[in-house]
This record gives C-alpha cells, sequence and structure tokens, in this order.
C-alpha cells in the first residue's frame, strides 16, 4: 500500500471540478485508491464519495492506493494535487 498526506490548499476546496479531475485521474488505475479525512476513508472514483467528504482548504487528507499499478497511480495523484487541481 502506498499512502500520501498533504493539506488541501485550493481555496475553494474540493468542489466538484477539482473532485471531477481526481475521479477521472483515479479511474485510469485498477488500484483501489481512497481519500481518508478525519479517520473517514472515501472512494476516489465516486463523485458522490467525493463531494460527500466535504473538503475544505487546510483539511488535512491522505492518499491510500492499493494494487498492482499503486506506484504510477500515486505518482499521477501527487502530480495533480501538486498542480492545486489546475486552479
Amino acid at each position: 500500500m502506498k499512502t500520501f498526506s498533504f493539506e488541501l490548499s485550493n481555496d475553494h476546496g474540493l468542489h466538484a471540478r477539482p473532485a471531477s479531475m481526481l475521479i477521472q485521474t483515479c479511474s485510469k488505475f485498477t488500484s483501489q485508491i481512497s481519500l481518508v479525512k478525519n479517520e473517514q476513508k472515501f472512494n476516489c472514483k465516486s463523485m458522490l464519495g467525493i463531494l460527500k467528504m466535504a473538503g475544505v482548504k487546510g483539511d488535512a487528507l491522505t492518499i491510500e492506493i492499493e494494487g498492482a499499478d499503486e506506484t504510477e497511480a500515486l505518482d499521477e495523484v501527487k502530480a495533480l494535487i501538486a498542480s492545486n487541481f489546475n486552479e
């Protein structure tokens, strides 16, 4: 399992557009990918799951990835987060 912890830094949080970008990125991989907030896991391939998480600027989040392509998935997810979801 690969993990990556970060602080959500985009001004409007993880609203529909960046959530959609995260889902598109994660859906390319066969690995299970979860976003963890306050010890609660949310499926990174589900719009409902991500929006239900209600991520706001400053939230401490962790990405957990487990599966055959976890290294590649982690690299792409980290790049998306580093780009601040292109905002």
